[in-house]
């Protein structure tokens, strides 16, 4: 029940930086589980643990580190569909 438990908190976390940066999280729910794990633990790494903790997470340094990891992730994924759309014209 646990593991359920910080799927979903993970998941609503990964949701909530989706929300806030405006951009898609490749992958649907998966992907925003992902993110909400990863950023979760590099808002840790970064701001440590403090303010309120929901299934295993510190929720503000979390979301915080969700916010920074989809912003990167959209990133590169956009500088990688610009080298394949210029590297396909450049014919």
């Amino acid at each position: 029940m646990e593991i359920l438990w910080m799927l979903i908190v993970g998941g609503i976390i990964g949701w909530l930086a989706d929300l806030l940066t405006g951009r898609d999280v490749p992958g649907g729910i998966i992907g925003n589980i992902i993110a909400g794990f990863i950023g979760s633990w590099l808002g840790s790494l970064i701001l440590g643990s403090w303010g309120p903790v929901v299934g295993g997470f510190a929720i503000i340094p979390a979301i915080i580190g969700s916010i920074i990891l989809v912003l990167i992730v959209s990133f590169i994924l956009r500088k990688m569909g610009q080298k394949k759309n210029h590297g396909h014209h450049a014919k």
